[in-house]
């Protein structure tokens, strides 16, 4: 493998260009008008321009993106995360033209990516899932029959669905009433597809995820666990590893769930299995993300790994190592630095006039002083990974980084991780999904006395 074109933009190119770079791997870097002048572009061996701003005309062209790998004679395309990264047919198409693509085969993507589907494959596995339906509801009827049997509080979410889109907390007949076609309807919007299903919801939760990773010789491990608690609008904020005060046993279990997960799939390459934890410490499967996460650095930190490096090794048929040669060391603490509001999470684009980071972090992004986000893509400008020997030296090193982070030009949500982190709820580990609102009502509250 001597060149690799990168279907994606910002921070996920850049990173896969640095390991690249220190394998000895061209890339080739595709951008839209809008992002001609962003580090990735003259970081990567070659750069070509896909098309205009919207990225169903320019990220999203799949045929072009291929075309243009053949072009200019890369020999793999790595999909980073979103966009293409879970299309099953892209997957394919880059398969049939020869090329290789760095990720688990379409087969496993389209099996992953129909939520009802894959619900039943861990049923057959024996993995634990959150109780449900186990077909798509067609009609409002239908759904509250169900809702019947399952009880409310429930989530309503999209079979098709994932990053928090095309899902819905219930808590009532009228709430159900009242979402049921909205919600199919972004679903048909965002997924092409209008299923849907109904799932209890696990009052007071955490979101724990298991990375794991599979090779072409039939060998599966897992890389740990991350807990991404941390969420705002059902998208994680905030992943830290190791998870706080998740009990060994429970650690080592989730673990071998996610194992049999994978073995269940045949997986490949790097993965992702999402777990639901109540409070007494049962867990659920939620979903499998066939792909490489947005919070992979922490990961990296924890166990001294390159998982990019990983996912070229097993796509050019490398071997992956024993299970007992996996180990971690440390806390690391991954936060998510936005262009928006931190008050409403609406986002703010704008140019870049000034960009202060505090010391002690790995930083990785897309934008460098002087650069604009644009409102053409997602908005978040970087991720900040604090490293420490335990979670409380993590958080000191986290509490003296942003006192000194400041970016200029646009609104983020660096004043509000300032105070965040500072707050009990966080500091003690013993946070639920629901830890962020529920926290900055109470601030609100407080300040208006």
């Amino acid at each position: 493998m001597k060149k690799i074109l990168i279907a994606n933009r910002g921070e996920i190119a850049r990173r896969i260009i640095r390991t690249c770079e220190r394998l000895g791997i061209e890339t080739i870097a595709i951008h839209s008008e809008a992002d001609g002048d962003l580090p990735y572009v003259s970081e990567a061996t070659e750069a070509v321009l896909i098309g205009p701003n919207p990225v169903v005309q320019s990220y999203l062209q799949a045929e072009k993106i291929i075309e243009t790998a053949k072009e200019h004679n890369a020999d793999a395309i790595h999909p980073g995360y979103g966009l293409l990264s879970e299309n099953a047919g892209f997957a394919r198409k880059v398969q049939e033209a020869g090329l290789i693509f760095i990720g688990p085969d379409s087969s496993i993507i389209e099996m992953m990516g129909d939520k009802i589907e894959s619900r039943r494959a861990m049923i057959k596995a024996g993995v634990p899932v959150v109780p449900g339906t186990e077909e798509g509801v067609a009609s409002l009827e239908e759904a509250i029959t169900e809702a019947g049997k399952i009880g409310y509080p429930l989530m309503l979410k999209a079979s098709g669905g994932g990053g928090g889109i095309g899902m819905v907390r219930c808590e009532s007949e009228q709430a159900l009433s009242q979402q049921f076609d909205s919600v199919k309807n972004r679903a048909k919007a965002y997924f092409g597809n209008d299923v849907v299903y109904l799932e209890k919801f696990i009052s007071d939760a955490r979101h724990i995820e298991v990375q794991i990773f599979g090779d072409s010789h039939g060998n599966i491990v897992h890389l740990f666990e991350r807990n991404c608690s941390v969420q705002r609008r059902n998208q994680k904020v905030i992943e830290e590893s190791p998870s706080p005060h998740l009990p060994q046993g429970v650690r080592e279990r989730l673990c071998e769930a996610a194992i049999r997960a994978g073995e269940a799939v045949g997986y490949s390459n790097a993965g992702t299995v999402e777990f639901i934890v109540d409070q007494s410490n049962e867990f659920y499967f939620l979903e499998m993300n066939t792909r490489l996460q947005v919070e992979h650095p922490v990961t990296e930190e924890v166990t001294g790994l390159d998982l990019v490096e990983w996912q070229i090794d097993v796509a050019r048929g490398g071997k992956l190592p024993a299970q007992d040669e996996i180990t971690t060391k440390g806390h690391a603490i991954e936060y998510r630095i936005y262009a928006e509001d931190p008050k409403t999470f609406f986002p703010s684009p704008g140019k870049l006039e000034k960009i202060e980071w505090g010391e002690g972090a790995r930083i990785e992004t897309g934008y460098e002083q002087g650069n604009a986000v644009t409102p053409f893509y997602d908005p978040m400008i970087s991720k900040v990974i604090i490293t420490g020997t335990d979670r409380m030296d993590a958080l000191s090193k986290s509490q003296k980084f942003f006192n000194h982070a400041t970016i200029d030009g646009v609104k983020t949500n660096i004043p509000l991780f300032k105070e965040f982190i500072e707050s009990q709820e966080f500091i003690s580990g013993e946070y639920a999904t629901a830890v962020l609102p529920q926290w900055m009502e109470k601030s609100k509250e407080e300040k208006t006395v």
